[in-house]
């Protein structure tokens, strides 16, 4: 009888730790990799968490994880380095030991990267330099500021450049973990690693940080929140400046003056980010192309490509395919 090839050796995912370290940054994309190593039936990944001095460490959520110290790390030999973010980050900036260590295992990692605010450490370790780089859009004018050798994409999920990649806010190290994930077992047990987790499947890293409409009502001091929402329900209908004064109850040169003081954007600018924010979610159920497109009130499969294209990157296809089941 023929003897059975072994199974590869588990790679080792790293998750650095820090004094008031961000739980989610960690827990989510952790989740993320052990999830897979249970679905693809092997262990596929081997977790980990470390701190300089090892023990528990606490979160800003004030939850302890157990980790391991550097020094009984030493033999690990890294896959993966997974830098996390939270209020403790700049401070961990400020150890220049931490930093050290970082840049040697990074550098002796195949992959190594961040998730939120995590970018200031790496950044701050000489990782980053010269290479785009994005962080949670809240941090990304103080990430250029203090970091001015930086490309800073402030409304990408995640970036990669190489070996290096960097992630927006929280939940978008889960969207990270399930790229990386497709790129070593790959898209089928992704997309079930998405569906055990209850997750989209794997926003595309170019995909925006922010929902339009959150983004409309978040900017408005509540004068346009009626609009908004009649905009939200007839997005195929008339939505010019003139249709929209009219509907508003004002002259069309005073609603443009007022809009745009009011919300910090023209209203075309606003219909046509409204528009591609319904589009999206609609290709995510997989609806078809050419109906998206008249729902969303782009008129035609052509105009909504075009759109897709300019403001995300991909064709509307491929972007649906990432959610496809």
């Amino acid at each position: 009888m023929e003897a059975a090839l072994p199974s590869p050796a588990p790679r080792v995912i790293a998750f650095l730790a820090f004094d008031r370290f961000q739980l989610l940054d960690v827990s989510g994309p952790l989740q993320a990799f052990a999830s897979a190593a249970e679905l693809a039936g092997r262990p596929a990944y081997r977790p980990v968490v470390l701190s300089r001095a090892g023990g528990l460490v606490a979160s800003s959520a004030g939850v302890r994880l157990d980790t391991l110290s550097f020094r009984r790390a030493a033999a690990l030999r890294f896959d993966t380095l997974i830098v996390p973010g939270g209020p403790g980050v700049h401070r961990a900036a400020g150890d220049a030991a931490l930093l050290a260590w970082l840049r040697r295992r990074a550098a002796a990692a195949r992959r190594a990267g961040s998730v939120c605010t995590g970018t200031f450490l790496m950044a701050a370790a000489g990782l980053l330099d010269g290479r785009p780089a994005t962080t949670h859009w809240r941090s990304c004018d103080l990430l250029a500021a203090r970091f001015p050798r930086l490309r800073v994409d402030a409304d990408a999920i995640f970036v990669r450049d190489g070996k290096l990649f960097s992630s927006a806010g929280v939940t978008a190290g889960i969207d990270l973990a399930l790229a990386l994930i497709e790129e070593d077992l790959g898209r089928a047990l992704a997309m079930s690693v998405a569906r055990h987790l209850v997750v989209y499947a794997r926003r595309a890293g170019g995909q925006s940080q922010f929902s339009e409409t959150l983004r409309a009502q978040s900017a408005d001091d509540g004068t346009f929140d009626t609009l908004h929402q009649w905009i939200a329900a007839h997005l195929d209908a008339d939505l010019s400046v003139d249709a929209l004064a009219a509907r508003a109850g004002m002259s069309p040169r005073h609603f443009a003056r007022l809009y745009r003081s009011r919300t910090g954007t023209t209203p075309a600018k606003a219909v046509a980010r409204l528009r591609l924010e319904a589009a999206r979610q609609q290709l995510e159920g997989a609806a078809r192309i050419g109906t998206v497109a008249q729902a969303a009130g782009f008129g035609d499969a052509d105009r909504l490509r075009r759109a897709f294209h300019r403001h995300l990157g991909v064709a509307p296809r491929t972007y649906r395919s990432g959610f496809a089941a």
